[in-house]
């Protein structure tokens, strides 16, 4: 009779031993002061600071990046679709407050390169970097027969700290505070398949170099990496006088704006206050995109929102400045019952 092997059947546990030996440099980077032992055991460890959080409340998340990785796949480029985890993931902790501290990954594959995965986590890894959270742990699966040998997912889980007394949001906001909107670096990780869907049903090939993305690829445009603003958001609260933070995801910026609103008080923005980058302007010509479908699938140039007291707002942005954050009065709190809602015309743009 045959011998058959876990090796013939897909699975290959030498790969996966040498995915992990080249990814523990870029592991490493992440580390804190707080990280107890090191990669390939069973759990990470982590030493909670109660100095600095005599009251400790633990914040969790967990995402992944949604269909982006496609455009990853078709360019065969991967060492940045983990900076688009950490985004999802972390950027969320901050929200209320939180002070992330570290991120779990996982990563199912049909086939395990090692090279590929140690693209992916090298990405992760400096996500966690520009977040200032450390990466202790995750796993590779290989699914032989359920996932093509080229195909994989990813996702990940962050915890975060924040005081008791400290934790941000909607029983924080007052009327009268200002909203400010924090820049985008482009679509980040969300609105992916309706993307996908106005190029393949336009024709449009990645390697394109529409005039609008003034000599980018489009191919490059759409996998340019989430921009993280957790250290940003934590030196804003540093500062005094942050009520809340809305991460703008899925559901675009009124969604997730009124997320963080009282059920008493109202969120108006003024979409004159800015101009959406070129790539949604192409999209959106391209594929005869109406405004409302456009507003509730990407965040059209913000990223992030902090909701701020009024004698804080100048000093939030000259913050945001001086850190080289593209930031403005996005808007105002009113009176109202808990909705978030746009006015106006964006400011040089076509729709």
């Amino acid at each position: 009779m045959t011998e058959i092997s876990y090796a013939a059947a897909g699975v290959d546990i030498d790969a996966g031993d040498r995915a992990v030996e080249l990814m523990r440099a870029q592991v490493k980077r992440t580390d804190r002061p707080e990280v107890l032992g090191g990669l390939g055991g069973f759990a990470g460890l982590f030493r909670l600071d109660l100095s600095r959080y005599p009251q400790p409340v633990l914040a969790t998340s967990t995402d992944g990046v949604g269909t982006k990785i496609a455009i990853a796949r078709a360019l065969d480029r991967h060492d940045t679709i983990g900076i688009d985890l950490v985004a999802m993931v972390i950027d969320d902790l901050v929200v209320v407050g939180a002070e992330p501290l570290f991120l779990t990954d996982y990563i199912a594959t049909g086939k395990v390169v090692p090279e590929r995965i140690a693209a992916i986590v090298a990405g992760i890894a400096e996500g966690c970097v520009q977040a200032g959270c450390a990466l202790v742990g995750g796993e590779t699966a290989e699914h032989p027969g359920v996932l093509a040998a080229d195909d994989y997912d990813i996702s990940g889980a962050g915890t975060g700290v924040v005081n008791a007394d400290a934790v941000l949001g909607p029983d924080r906001v007052r009327e009268g505070d200002v909203l400010i909107g924090m820049g985008s670096s482009g679509l980040h990780s969300n609105g992916f398949s309706l993307v996908r869907h106005v190029l393949s049903a336009t024709g449009s090939p990645l390697s394109g170099t529409p005039a609008e993305l003034a000599g980018r690829t489009l191919g490059e445009e759409l996998l340019t990496p989430t921009r993280i603003y957790a250290r940003d958001c934590l030196h804003l609260i540093s500062g005094g006088g942050v009520r809340a933070f809305a991460h703008i995801t899925g559901g675009g910026l009124a969604g997730n704006l009124a997320r963080v609103l009282p059920s008493r008080l109202d969120a108006v923005i003024d979409r004159s206050s800015w101009s959406p980058q070129p790539i949604f302007q192409y999209l959106a010509g391209l594929g005869g995109i109406a405004r409302a479908e456009l507003e509730r699938t990407f965040n059209l140039g913000v990223g992030m929102v902090a909701v701020v007291a009024e004698d804080a707002a100048d000093q939030a942005l000259a913050a945001l400045a001086a850190r080289e954050v593209p930031s403005w009065q996005l808007g105002t709190v009113i009176a109202g019952s808990g909705q978030a809602r746009l006015t106006g015309n964006y400011a040089d743009c076509r729709f």
